[in-house]
């Protein structure tokens, strides 16, 4: 079964005329061996197997396949094989699951988690995203303190912990079991989509 990748549209508020495509989910069938104790043996032998796989894979990184985010079903369990002087037997599962992919030029929207005078990290579900203070808006500076943040000359725009920003995925960096990405908000109906200063200014007056 080939890779499919599973497509939707979201709308740019920022934009009503422009729809942002992601393909960044990809629908794969992957195999893994499973080891189950002896004690485990017996009617529900598969829903045991089931447990253990979705517990194992679920929320795991490759650098091959991306982060997998579900299990959607089981193709084939295979024959056991008894592991000598242990008494464990491995079986080879093979089954369908969503893995999650950030590629070059995707749109991702994102959560602040980390401000500095070289830029910020931003996570979007697993994948962390390093945007450097050269891909920030030149009219954005620094700003240190107590809650560092990029702000703009007037004060109308501020970067900090968790603010909301949409960035766009400009490199990548794949290993064994991490994608780590590289952002940039310089570009047309990107940056910072809520800032929490208000959020909180908001609550206060009610």
């Amino acid at each position: 079964m080939p890779n499919m990748p599973l497509v939707y549209c979201e709308r740019n508020n920022s934009s009503p005329l422009i729809w942002v495509l992601r393909k960044m989910f990809f629908h794969i069938v992957l195999e893994r061996n499973m080891q189950l104790h002896p004690r485990h043996f017996g009617r529900d032998l598969r829903e045991k197997l089931v447990s253990k796989l979705m517990k194992d894979v679920e929320g795991t990184c490759s650098g091959r396949h991306g982060f997998v985010v579900a299990i959607t079903g089981i193709e084939n369990v295979g024959k056991g094989l008894i592991r000598d002087g242990t008494g464990f037997v491995t079986f080879p599962v093979k089954y369908q699951c969503v893995v999650f992919r950030p590629f070059k030029g995707e749109i991702l929207e994102a959560v602040v988690s980390m401000v500095n005078k070289m830029g910020f990290f931003a996570e979007a579900g697993p994948v962390q995203i390093f945007v450097s203070n050269h891909l920030i808006p030149d009219d954005m500076e620094f700003q240190s303190g107590d809650m560092p943040n990029y702000t703009t000359s007037d004060g109308s725009v501020k970067i900090q912990k968790d603010s909301e920003v949409r960035l766009k995925i400009i490199g990548t960096r794949v290993d064994a079991t991490e994608i780590f990405c590289i952002g940039t908000i310089k570009d047309d109906f990107l940056g910072v989509i809520s800032d929490p200063g208000i959020v909180n200014m908001k609550s206060c007056m009610y």
